[in-house]
């Protein structure tokens, strides 16, 4: 027909239908893959004028070959990775962060461990998916959080530990070679050392204030077992997060506390007491014992007096012994006769007058009594 020789049917040449014009390309064509191909095997005929099956040809894929697989040594080591490079599976050497070359496999491999991340291994409890809370919540395991303390009483202990392996050689290369499973064997370890550690505690320490002392001990114990085992794990620190008594028994146990603590404040009230009441009455005891201390030493003082008068007056006496007697006759009298009131009768012709009357009250002058006398009534 006709229109089969004008290229385009019978609506014109080109790509067109009915309609008018078809569709046109937008934007660059593609590479056509096989033109690629097409090239490569020209560029390669080139350069291996006999083929590729020819001596150069072979020589040439040999050497490509070669050098692909020396490139492939080169790895990478991540900044928190330690690399152990493995030498027909035996450790040769550890490697720091960077760019670095083994030997291509399977000459030598390389391990790449997170040695400088801190791993958290929790004991006595999970973290489990909440959809209801789209996030993690925490549920208590009981089997590995009760605990027999050393007073035959259980406690309810959830607590996490922070490890990571130790960072120089010997330590990564025993992490990877001397235990299978590092998380498992961690918390074996740590559930081991700290039911050892509340077996050997007081239920009151540690419900109180033992928990850094426990936590020490914990850890030092976790460390000298994993060095045992030559684990290579560096244990950076044990927290305790909950110390509990078991559910069952809580309300119980806080009466318990309730009653201790109401016994501690007695006890302190107390000693309280006991501390203002006991010196005061120390100190009274002592101004007692001072006070007869005071009066012995005065006696005594005054009966040394005495006697030393009474030795000295004797010593006069003996002298003149007429004299001394007459002295101390009117020594006694001047004091036993001195205070009082005194009437002299001499005897004269005046003393008829006494016989039949004598008021001796109205001649003698009235004194008044001394303070703290009683006024005395009658004639003296």
């Amino acid at each position: 027909m006709p229109w089969k020789n004008q290229g385009g049917g019978p609506w014109g040449s080109g790509p067109k239908g009915p309609w008018g014009s078809g569709p046109q390309p937008v934007g660059p064509r593609p590479p056509d893959l096989e033109d690629l191909l097409r090239r490569g095997q020209d560029r390669l005929q080139q350069i291996m004028p006999g083929g590729y099956f020819s001596g150069v040809g072979i020589t040439l894929i040999i050497l490509l070959i070669i050098a692909f697989w020396l490139l492939s040594g080169f790895f990478r080591v991540q900044s928190e990775e330690r690399g152990v490079v493995l030498r027909f599976g035996k450790h040769v050497r550890t490697v720091d962060p960077g760019l670095n070359y083994h030997l291509p496999y399977p000459i030598e491999t390389v391990l790449l461990p997170k040695a400088l991340r801190v791993n958290t291994t929790s004991i006595g409890m999970t973290l489990i998916d909440d959809p209801a809370r789209r996030g993690r919540s925490i549920r208590d395991v009981p089997e590995e959080s009760l605990m027999l303390t050393g007073d035959e009483n259980i406690v309810d202990v959830d607590f996490t530990v922070l490890w990571r392996i130790k960072p120089d050689a010997g330590g990564v290369g025993d992490f990877l070679f001397n235990i299978q499973n590092p998380e498992g064997t961690v918390k074996a370890v740590a559930e081991s050392a700290m039911r050892e550690v509340i077996g050997r505690s007081q239920i009151q320490p540690i419900l109180t204030g033992a928990r850094n002392t426990i936590e020490q001990g914990v850890q030092e114990l976790i460390q000298r077992t994993l060095d045992s085992y030559g684990a290579g794990i560096l244990i950076t620190q044990v927290q305790m997060q909950k110390v509990d008594p078991p559910a069952q028994v809580i309300d119980a146990f806080r009466d318990v506390q309730a009653a201790r603590a109401n016994l501690e404040q007695l006890q302190n009230e107390a000693q309280t007491y006991a501390n203002q009441v006991v010196p005061q009455a120390r100190g009274r005891a002592a101004q007692i014992q001072q006070a007869a201390e005071g009066y012995r030493e005065q006696a005594i003082a005054e009966a040394k007096g005495q006697s030393a008068r009474f030795l000295k007056v004797y010593e006069e006496y003996k002298k003149a012994p007429d004299v001394t007697r007459e002295r101390i006759y009117l020594e006694t009298m001047e004091r036993v006769l001195g205070g009082a009131d005194k009437l002299v009768y001499d005897g004269g012709p005046s003393g008829q007058g006494v016989v039949p009357f004598l008021p001796l009250n109205e001649l003698t002058t009235k004194r008044p009594p001394a303070a703290g006398q009683q006024p005395s009534g009658g004639n003296r």
